[in-house]
Parts: structure tokens; sequence; C-alpha cells
């Protein structure tokens, strides 16, 4: 009976040891992101968020229609479904949080100067060719 007892403690001490080192991260946020932000201002209320993962650490970078360049992230974290960043637009800092919602969809917000601004972003489909 004792090493039954023994066993089980084991058994529940090694599942919770791996259960431990498993991140809970469920989605993938590697990808790129059309986001949309109505109440942003002209010209910022639409674009896309480039995500990237290597050398074991996050990327982004954001993108607004009629110009190629783009805007680095800074402090990129993703942890528990949430991706977070800044970015330096106009002069002032940007913080992006966002929670992925399904493997297609973030929502989330911009905190600028002005205040908070909602943004909704979906996953480019990547065509076959």
């Amino acid at each position: 009976m004792k090493r039954i007892i023994i066993f089980s403690v084991a058994i529940l001490f090694c599942i919770s040891a791996v259960a431990a080192q498993n991140p809970q991260t469920k989605n993938n946020p590697v990808g790129k992101w059309k986001f949309e932000a109505p109440y942003a201002p002209e010209g910022y209320n639409t674009g896309l968020i480039d995500v990237n993962y290597a050398d074991n650490k996050y990327s982004a970078a954001v993108s607004f229609p009629g110009s190629d360049y783009k805007i680095p992230g800074a402090n990129v974290r993703f942890e528990n479904d949430n991706l977070l960043f800044s970015v330096y637009i106009e002069g002032g800092d940007i913080s992006i949080a966002l929670k992925m919602e399904s493997t297609a969809k973030m929502t989330g917000k911009a905190v600028s100067p002005d205040g908070d601004i909602p943004l909704t972003l979906t996953r480019e489909v990547v065509k076959q060719q």
C-alpha cells in the first residue's frame, strides 16, 4: 500500500513538472495581421502588423497604407495569449496591447497620448500559387 501511494505522488509530481514547463499559450501570433482602428487619426486607422519569432524572441513591425516603411516594435512580448509592444509614431510612444481571441483574430488597444484606441486584427491568409 505504501508503494502505491509513493508511486501515485511521484506520478502527480512528474505531471505537474511537465505542465509547468509548457507555456499556457495556445495560439501563435506569428504572421501578418491586418488591423483596423476606427477611432485613430486618418492615415493611421488601418494597416498591417507583421509578427515574427527568431532567436527565441518575438518582433513586430507596423506599416500603414501608402508606405513601404515598417515601424519596428520595441519591448515585444507574447505570453498567455497577450501580445504587447510599443511603437514610436509622430514623436510619441504608442503602447499596443492585444489579446488573441482565436488563431485568426486579435483584439486590444493602442494607448496614445490622446487616449485609448480600440484595435481589431485579422490574420492575413497567405495565397498559394
